[in-house]
């Protein structure tokens, strides 16, 4: 059942993200361009997605967190680390300067890869490499300096 639910939920997520045209890459660059904002040429659509998802998700992690464990699980499984590393700044401004140089990011991509063509599915390929090669990366052991003597 819990995955059916889980389909759904990402189903609506895909849709809106489709309603709100942020599977199309222009209307993101479209937004990155402040350049274009004395001439009319800024949209400052995403601006109001990105707000709306953060209402959303503020309301729904203060609701959810009061319950005593998920629906769908046994546990919450929420971040206990609090410092900030390399990885920590590195990630999201490789994901960042993706996002603005492609116009894509994660969920209107595999949304884009059903209209976008050549483009989300080159896009969607590079992520998932990507994706994976970070993932490998960071499941290496360190390898530490020997010791000088």
């Amino acid at each position: 059942m819990s995955i059916l639910v889980q389909f759904a939920i990402g189903l609506m997520f895909g849709l809106g993200l489709v309603i709100a045209g942020m599977s199309d890459p222009a209307k993101v660059l479209n937004f990155l361009d402040l350049g274009a904002i004395p001439t009319g040429g800024w949209d400052p659509s995403l601006a109001f997605v990105l707000g709306g998802a953060i209402a959303v998700t503020f309301i729904g992690f203060k609701l959810v967190l009061r319950r005593a464990q998920p629906i769908f699980g046994g546990t919450f499984h929420l971040p206990t680390a609090t410092d900030i590393d390399a990885r920590i700044i590195a990630g999201p401004a490789i994901f960042g300067v993706g996002w603005g140089l492609a116009g894509f990011c994660p969920g209107p991509a595999f949304t884009a890869l059903t209209t976008g063509g050549a483009p989300a599915l080159i896009f969607v390929v590079a992520m998932l490499l990507g994706m994976g090669s970070a993932r490998w990366l960071a499941s290496r052991p360190v390898r530490l300096a020997p010791q000088a003597t």
